[in-house]
């Protein structure tokens, strides 16, 4: 058996949708199907969240509508029928959705995200699942949140693999269907409070339904030709990877490498279960496999990571920074979930990079002042290079300020500030 994910960008509007269908169409073996929110459904949502807990009810409500419309326009285009119980589906989604924003916000941010934002790959599956069921691609429909289970870790929930290895043997059963359809990105605890498991989770989600149904493969389907050495938006003159082994693909997602999420390899290379992404457009073109590590060195490859803040960390007293320092540090960024992308230090200094989160970053801030001086510097740029050289040093320091450098044998990273 296989499992496929298609992520945002391929279920974006009706056309990506029956495009997808083509895909499925081609393929015979028991498949599960791992699905993102729709285009940028997620992203909508978050703005709802940020809204509600704000006090700014009218405008989380506007926000709420927009993304009904675009659902219900997309089922529309989908279903002939109009009185499709689909319809019915949606509208009580978001009936539940609009009653809650009207009760006062809790206090935690990040249980409340989850509650909110999970409903985006439940909208989606839904409506994917009864378009292919009219087109005769039948298929049975999961509930992620009853099939994976979490601790309360909310917005990124780890998974509880005992648990969850037996829900899902238990509910995909290829003896009942060769096609099965849930979520990604979206699990739930033991008392069912939804949890979301990281941005971009749901290659994450495929991993861990591969490796507890012992798949024979995953490929997952983007908008791209394949794990290309450089973002496009940011880098002109992209190459695809043909290959790539278990070893580059972790190192490249964990300096935040946008085609796979970083906690998708481990499952995967724990079973040797190779990975494939490929392109929704061009189904029948290569793509880029990701496996076994003998794989030839790759050539350079570019990570942009934008609107990043470099927070400055000294001693009050121009003491060094020790061991009891280091605990106090890592245990706010842990505390309030906010992940590091580079970190140096010298003697009586400790220099962190992150990403701009202005839900968590202030209360860090404001946590780090009671032992140490803090100042910081935002509107930054995190470039990484695998497998660098001078040339490609110099090819992206053009026109920027270089702040911080870290490098390794292969790898090196720089924060940058752009000259204008």
């Amino acid at each position: 058996m296989q499992v496929f994910k298609f992520g945002g960008a391929t279920i974006k509007d009706a056309q990506a949708v029956e495009r997808m269908g083509m895909i499925l169409e081609r393929c015979h073996d028991p498949l599960v199907i791992v699905i993102s929110a729709m285009g940028k459904t997620t992203n909508a949502l978050e703005k709802v969240v940020a809204s509600y807990m704000s006090g700014k009810i009218p405008e989380s409500l506007d926000t709420l509508k927009s993304i009904q419309e675009y659902h219900t326009e997309i089922a529309s285009e989908l279903t002939a029928d109009k009185n499709d119980v689909l319809f019915g589906e949606i509208d009580n989604i978001f009936a539940g959705l609009q009653n809650r924003l009207h009760t006062l916000p809790p206090a935690s941010y990040n249980e409340e995200y989850d509650q909110i934002v999970s409903w985006g790959e439940i909208l989606s599956t839904l409506i994917v699942s009864h378009y292919l069921n009219h087109r005769g691609i039948i298929n049975q429909w999961i509930d992620a949140r009853q099939i994976l289970k979490t601790d309360s870790n909310f917005r990124e929930g780890r998974i509880d693999w005992d648990i969850s290895s037996r829900l899902v043997i238990g509910k995909i059963d290829f003896t009942r269907s060769s096609l099965f359809i849930t979520q990604g990105f979206i699990g739930s605890t033991v008392n069912n409070l939804s949890t979301t498991l990281g941005r971009e989770g749901s290659d994450y989600t495929a991993a861990v339904l591969a490796y507890i149904l012992n798949a024979d493969s995953v490929t997952v389907w983007k908008d791209v030709p394949g794990v290309l050495n450089a973002d496009p938006k940011w880098f002109d003159s992209t190459v695809r990877l043909e290959k790539i082994s278990y070893l580059d693909a972790i190192e490249l997602t964990y300096y935040g490498t946008s085609v796979i999420h970083p906690k998708t390899i481990q499952p995967l290379k724990n079973k040797n279960i190779p990975l494939y992404v490929k392109s929704f457009l061009n189904p029948d073109e290569p793509g880029t496999v990701i496996g076994r590590d003998d794989y030839e060195r790759l050539i350079p490859s570019f990570i942009f990571k934008m609107d990043q803040v470099l927070i400055h960390i000294h001693p009050p007293d121009y003491s060094f920074i020790a061991e009891e320092n280091l605990e106090i540090i890592f245990n706010c960024f842990a505390g309030y979930g906010l992940k590091i992308n580079l970190m140096q230090n010298s003697a009586v200094s400790f220099d962190v990079c992150v990403n701009n989160d202005q839900s968590r970053i202030p209360s860090v801030i404001k946590e780090l002042e009671k032992h140490f001086r803090v100042r910081f510097t935002n509107g930054l740029e995190l470039i990484t290079i695998r497998y660098y050289d001078h040339e490609t040093i110099d090819r992206v320091l053009v026109n920027k300020d270089l702040l911080l450098t870290q490098r390794t044998k292969t790898t090196i990273q720089m924060v940058v500030k752009d000259l204008g």
